[in-house]
């Protein structure tokens, strides 16, 4: 009787651990993935800060406000059971932003914007401003409502320092959500474990380019856009390659001056340690044809749709 000859198994594929608290996760020793693992399972009354190398200036040191401390996300696959991870070639394996604070490294979105949208390379960033205001006859007979202050606010414009008069565009910095389980089961693994070659994730999960395109950005470029579009302003919107992507296609505006939206496109540079953001590509678009491409797609016809329900009802 012949010897069975085993299976080989199919290579793994999981979405782990980019970059945490600024630094490769592929170029981290085993000492370090360790220690950061046990940083987590302290309260956070006790774990120590821990310096955001992104939004940090040599005279101003600012401290990761992220939960986990994971900037972003990529692909590894596995190829043998127990075996060491590695990163997929090509594009598969880049690097999927998860903390929008990750884009500020080195100002370079903001000069990017700056040159481009503006003709400055330094242009001033102010965040947070109001730009959607409760009418208050609406809210005339509450008096806690009647004392609310903005309900909608543009998370950052871009100044140019000395025009006038002032010479601004708004901008959307959108990171991605991920879809699974939560980065615990990861910091469980690390903590326990002193393998120095790359651990394989513990568990599944996925970027979230749905949640974080039609539930999160579709309705805040719905709402702020026709508002600018009036005034003649433009929305710059910064987003990574993988989540640019992701989405549908949208018809390209070749003069900006026709268009309502510029996407500034990001990819990340790979070397020894820290990743370096680098500018990808800009693409300008009309608020409509961004709608169509973060929803995925463009409606069918009504004839089509029409045979869709009549397909549906011949088995009810």
């Amino acid at each position: 009787m012949k010897k069975a000859i085993p299976r080989s198994k199919k290579t793994s594929f999981r979405h782990g651990i980019g970059e945490w608290y600024g630094k490769s996760f592929i170029h981290l020793g085993p000492a370090e993935r360790k220690h950061l693992a046990n940083l987590q399972a302290l309260s956070k009354k006790v774990r120590p800060p821990i310096e955001c190398p992104f939004r940090s200036t040599p005279d101003h040191q600012v401290m990761c406000t992220k939960e986990g401390g994971v900037c972003s996300i990529r692909l590894y696959q596995q190829e043998t059971e127990n075996g060491p991870a590695s990163v997929p070639a090509g594009q598969r394996g880049n690097l999927v932003t998860t903390c929008p604070h990750r884009f500020q490294q080195d100002r370079m979105i903001f000069r990017w914007i700056g040159e481009t949208m503006l003709g400055h390379p330094e242009p001033l960033a102010v965040r947070e401003i109001g730009f959607l205001e409760q009418d208050p006859n609406e809210n005339a007979g509450n008096i806690a409502d009647s004392k609310a202050g903005d309900v909608g606010r543009i998370d950052s414009v871009l100044v140019h320092p000395t025009r006038e008069p002032m010479h601004w565009c708004a901008l959307e910095i959108q990171a991605v959500y991920f879809s699974g389980a939560s980065m615990s089961t990861e910091f469980k693994l690390l903590s326990s474990t002193g393998r120095k070659t790359l651990p394989f994730p513990a568990a599944n999960r996925h970027p979230d380019f749905r949640s974080s395109g039609p539930k999160r950005l579709m309705p805040q470029l719905q709402i702020k856009i026709p508002s600018l579009r009036r005034w003649g302003k433009k929305m710059a919107v910064v987003v990574d390659r993988n989540f640019f992507d992701a989405l549908g296609k949208m018809d390209d505006i070749k003069e900006a001056s026709n268009s309502d939206i510029a996407w500034y496109v990001v990819k990340y540079q790979e070397g020894e340690g820290q990743a370096v953001l680098k500018p990808d590509f800009v693409r300008f678009t009309t608020l409509e044809r961004a709608v169509e491409g973060l929803t995925g797609g463009r409606p069918v016809s009504q004839e089509v749709f029409e045979a869709r329900i009549k397909e549906k009802l011949v088995g009810t």
